[in-house]
């Protein structure tokens, strides 16, 4: 089959070897997949991975033991699990430590004409969901993901740092809570996608002076942290989304002084997140800068990677 590879450089394969799906796995065959900036990530050195990067997709089950899910459409949640260990059976399976994750940690993903995960971790697409909001789904539930380990008021001031792709998820995400909230970024085209939707989004050094009962870090690059710090009052909330290659300094001694809640955040649910894009309570065809073949790759992370894009979208079928 057809495969997007980084082995120490990007490279689209064409004779990559079709996986086999194990018992109680699925083959998928890939319609649409999502570059996400965690694939950029990669290709600078992040996780160390390599392989088949992707993780954002939509497909169509082609093999596996349940019948009922043939020719069926689907998204999966990327963390595959062992299931038996204490982390699992605590309630914790996204953090077993035993997982492979889907074009990030041990396991290939879905830049590639197929693809294979654990039928426990599809989830099938509405009919009336088309492929280019289906895709969003992964990076959807990541922003809700928020909400799981936050509880975040009506009462309360919020702040989001980013404008990028999953900033402004987390920020239409954030505004059905009621909260008091506002966006910061540096693209006024990116910044207005929130704007239509009755959301104060601004840029960066037009952000109001008072500080937040909750921040989140969506920026993508070192700086973020910083200035979320800057926003958030003492005994407030600190949430970074932001993964990259490399290392932040820190003053953890103020952070102790201010007596700040530190909130890494990573994935999250899919059913809550189909729902929303179902009910149109989310924009996310907004977000989509370009589309390209799978055979294009390499030309759509060139894409990806320019200043100002958001979505691109790599069409595999």
């Amino acid at each position: 089959m057809r495969a997007l590879v980084y082995d120490g450089q990007l490279r689209l394969a064409e004779g990559y070897p079709r996986p086999e799906p194990p018992p109680g796995e699925a083959l998928v065959r890939v319609k649409l997949a999502g570059i996400c900036n965690t694939d950029l990530e990669i290709v600078r050195g992040y996780m160390g991975f390599q392989g088949v990067l992707g993780h954002e997709f939509v497909g169509v089950v082609e093999e596996c033991a349940d019948e009922s899910l043939v020719g069926r459409r689907v998204v999966g949640e990327i963390n595959c699990y062992c299931g038996e260990c204490p982390t699992c059976r605590a309630g914790a399976p996204t953090h077993c430590p035993h997982r492979t994750t889907l074009g990030i940690w041990g396991r290939d993903g879905a830049f590639a004409d197929y693809l294979i995960l654990p039928m426990a971790n599809l989830h099938t697409v509405p009919q009336a969901l088309n492929d280019e909001a289906a895709v969003f789904v992964e990076p959807l539930a990541a922003a809700l993901e928020i909400l799981e380990q936050v509880q975040v008021k009506p009462t309360m001031r919020v702040v989001v740092l980013g404008d990028g792709k999953l900033g402004l998820l987390v920020a239409q995400v954030l505004g059905l809570t009621g909260c008091d909230l506002v966006v910061g970024g540096h693209h006024e085209e990116k910044l207005a996608i929130l704007r239509q939707r009755g959301i104060d989004a601004r840029l960066a050094d037009e952000l109001p002076p008072e500080k937040a009962d909750v921040v989140v870090d969506c920026t993508g690059h070192p700086g973020g942290f910083t200035a979320a710090r800057g926003m958030v009052k003492p005994r407030g909330t600190l949430v970074l989304k932001s993964t990259f290659h490399g290392d932040v300094e820190v003053n953890l001694s103020m952070l102790v002084v201010d007596e700040i809640t530190l909130v890494g955040s990573r994935c999250g649910p899919f059913a809550p997140a189909l729902r929303l894009l179902e009910d149109g309570l989310v924009d996310v065809e907004s977000l989509i800068s370009a589309t390209y073949p799978l055979d294009e790759g390499l030309t759509a992370f060139e894409q990806a990677q320019k200043k100002g894009t958001l979505k691109v979208l790599l069409k595999i079928q």
